[in-house]
């Protein structure tokens, strides 16, 4: 006999063994990564709205105007930088916050900020909810 003719092995199972391999360590992981991901949340605010939610987002203002927000007892507390904000910020924001609390806006109030050097320019308002 010749010795090429027993060097070659059959291609056939080292073939199926690659198909199957690939497949079963991505699906390893996958299931891996996924047990280490953000899990998903079922925290909320006073509210009822969602701790995942992008409370600058919600104010439906320009991204680079919104400087901070935060759910208060009374309602929504605003910083923002009414130069980066179209005319009707404070009306718009507390409509679209209240709305995240199916709620309607009652009243917004100016505050004047305590050490207002830190943030030049800011702006802050209370959005009372109805």
């Amino acid at each position: 006999m010749d010795k090429t003719s027993h060097a070659k092995a059959d291609p056939a199972p080292a073939s199926a063994g690659r198909r199957i391999a690939p497949p079963a360590l991505f699906a390893a992981a996958v299931l891996t990564l996924s047990s280490c991901g953000p899990r998903t949340t079922d925290e909320l605010l006073r509210g009822g709205v969602p701790a995942s939610t992008n409370l600058p987002r919600a104010t439906s203002l320009p991204p680079d105007a919104v400087r901070t927000v935060s759910r208060r007892d009374f309602g929504w507390r605003l910083i923002y930088h009414p130069s980066s904000a179209p005319p009707d910020a404070d009306a718009r924001a507390a409509a679209a916050l209240c709305r995240l609390e199916s709620r309607g806006v009652d009243y917004v109030t100016p505050v004047s900020q305590v050490s207002p050097l830190d943030d030049p320019g800011t702006r802050m308002i209370d959005i009372y909810c109805a």
